[in-house]
């Protein structure tokens, strides 16, 4: 190849490598910008009430019941989870008893026996 040549593909790489950082830099956010909560809400329009709204007692709420039964595979997510959150400075083998613990804690609550290991 002769020196313009080399030249030309040399200025190519720099023109396409400055379009690939531009390209780049407009898609990178700073997580300023406005999100769906700062989205417009829509108001539906109706027709005035005339009536005075009447006050409702409220009821003590039931607690809220999970859909699935307790199974040590989410014993054991809960109690990971819970452990991730409160104990990150502890190692890794101390998060582990402590899981384990746990998940023998809640297996018991709910009346399952234990696996035997």
């Amino acid at each position: 190849m002769d020196f313009n040549t080399r030249k030309f593909f040399s200025a190519a790489r720099f023109v396409l490598l400055g379009a690939c950082a531009l390209a780049l830099a407009a898609c990178a956010t700073d997580g300023t910008g406005p999100t769906a909560a700062d989205a417009p809400k829509v108001e539906i329009a109706t027709a005035p009430k005339t009536e005075t709204p009447r006050t409702q007692v409220a009821k003590p709420s039931e607690p809220v019941r999970d859909t699935e039964p307790m199974t040590r595979s989410s014993a054991a997510r809960e109690c990971w989870m819970r452990t991730e959150k409160g104990n990150t400075r502890e190692d890794l083998d101390k998060r582990a008893d402590l899981v384990n613990k746990c998940i023998d804690e809640k297996m018991k609550a709910v009346g399952t026996p234990a696996p035997k290991t």
